[in-house]
């Protein structure tokens, strides 16, 4: 493996996950909110530091995917631990995250045999106002943007579904079903 500085970003997040489960279950809300700002941060650096320095890869795309799915599971549970009633008046929502989250991901492993690792620009935008809502609900109490959030993401889920429709293999950073459609030419 090629650890470079983005590749080593997303190793973070994928060791950080139990730790952040743990901050939950010894209730340590500082911690935990140290914790997933810096998942989070990461999360963020990774790609533009790959681009920057021109590390892109096929093994970044996995390794930021990887990551990625490891925070979206383990916040939730580590928040139940810590905030159990928020997260039992937002239950629904949070259901309706992680189907929307899953969904596209059995296409791609329905058709790829694999986990996609697309990136799309809407993805990004998504993970911008999921990230800033879930800090929003759980450190504020205020569900709005959070809400606002999952609106984006079902477009995120229907592009990647489609995305994934569209390709004829598996390839990583197609940034639109726009591109999606470049490649089959």
């Amino acid at each position: 493996m090629v650890l470079n500085i983005p590749n080593i970003l997303s190793l973070f997040r994928i060791i950080a996950a139990p730790f952040l489960l743990l901050t939950g279950w010894l209730e340590m809300p500082g911690l935990f909110f140290v914790l997933l700002g810096l998942m989070l941060l990461s999360d963020a650096l990774d790609g533009i530091i790959a681009r920057m320095l021109d590390q892109t890869s096929q093994l970044g795309a996995r390794l930021d995917s990887y990551g990625d799915i490891l925070t979206y599971l383990s916040t939730p549970l580590a928040a139940w631990w810590l905030w159990p009633n928020l997260i039992k008046a937002e239950l629904y929502y949070i259901i309706a995250v992680i189907i929307i989250y899953i969904l596209p991901a059995f296409f791609a492993l329905a058709k790829f045999g694999k986990l996609a690792s697309y990136h799309t620009w809407i993805t990004k935008v998504s993970a911008v106002l999921m990230s800033a809502g879930v800090v929003m609900l759980l450190g504020f109490e205020n569900a709005l943007l959070f809400h606002i959030a999952i609106y984006f993401l079902v477009i995120e889920m229907v592009e990647n579904i489609a995305i994934t429709i569209i390709l004829p293999k598996s390839k990583s950073n197609i940034h639109s079903i726009w591109h999606a459609w470049k490649e089959r030419d």
